[in-house]
């Protein structure tokens, strides 16, 4: 494990999350597969959890509602009253703030009310050096990126460079969240993989 990710760690728990450490993917799959058993769970619309092989480990044995595993969008209403609820980022400062932009607002939504656990499942290329640069990060990289993987009809999609700040109809940077600390009465966990992982 690197001694930037250990250090971000201890920012988390000082923040009052939970967290864990893993090297690879595939060792963070097993254990969220461990411990998140007959439950029902909401996955948040995210490359990492989908290149993580998670709904089809989960599926086996807990009750799964992701509208972007399955292409059904009132999936997400099941998903935003899951006991759990499974995400990523966009950025993670080293400072310890969590980033997220949404066009629907159900990821953001879900991430800060309405479970008995949300897990926030990162990796290292998800990491920035201080709040600005998170919010930088998401606008400039994990944003284009998203938008061009939903070829959505926006400036940002064509170049996948920065954010044009647009006026599309078809914009998904709609809204944003910054977490300092987990919710009251909702446990929060971070996931930390020493692995690129999605945008």
């Amino acid at each position: 494990m690197t001694e930037k990710l250990t250090q971000i760690a201890q920012t988390l728990r000082a923040n009052g999350f939970a967290v864990s450490l893993f090297e690879t993917g595939a060792e963070a799959a097993a254990y969220l597969d461990r411990v998140i058993d007959g439950k029902t769970v909401g996955f948040g619309g995210s490359v990492t959890l989908r290149d993580m092989g998670l709904y089809r480990m989960l599926s086996a044995h807990n009750q799964i509602f992701s509208h972007m595993e399955t292409g059904d969008m009132s999936q997400i209403r099941g998903a935003a009253t899951a006991q759990v609820y499974l995400t990523s980022v966009n950025a993670l400062a080293e400072t310890g703030e969590l980033i997220n932009i949404d066009g629907f607002g159900n990821r953001i939504a879900a991430s800060v009310y309405g479970h008995e656990k949300v897990y926030f499942v990162i990796g290292r290329n998800k990491l920035a050096g201080s709040m600005d640069e998170a919010i930088r990060r998401a606008r400039n990289v994990a944003a284009p990126l998203n938008a061009r993987r939903k070829q959505t009809k926006t400036p940002c999609a064509a170049t996948a460079d920065h954010c044009y700040d647009c006026r599309s109809p078809e914009r998904i940077c709609r809204a944003m969240t910054l977490i300092w600390q987990p919710m009251i009465g909702m446990e929060s966990e971070i996931v930390l993989i020493n692995e690129d992982l999605g945008f």
